[in-house]
């Protein structure tokens, strides 16, 4: 099972990384902290302090179309804001 799916990028992110040391990840539905917490040692080689999830409920969505209302539900996935031991960092940008 991929335990980490994709980085999260974003202004308030970017933010975070450069007060607090952290960095975020879209992670897998059925993924826990410790396995978050290894998957992020493993493939980035730093030392983690800590591992905050957040789970976010897919959403319900309408639309109007010419053959009448189209709706659905915006997918679910689940978020990991991970703290950095001081003094490591991880380079996201390496690979653009």
């Amino acid at each position: 099972m991929n335990i980490l799916i994709k980085t999260v990028i974003t202004e308030k992110m970017n933010k975070l990384t450069e007060k607090l040391n952290r960095y975020g990840f879209v992670v897998a539905r059925g993924a826990n902290k410790l396995q978050i917490k290894e998957a992020v040692e493993k493939t980035y080689g730093v030392t983690v302090e800590a591992v905050n999830t957040q789970n976010y409920i897919g959403k319900f969505k309408s639309r109007n179309t010419k053959n009448g209302i189209v709706s659905g539900i915006a997918n679910r996935h689940r978020k990991a804001v991970v703290t950095l031991k001081k003094g490591e960092s991880i380079d996201l940008y390496n690979n653009i």
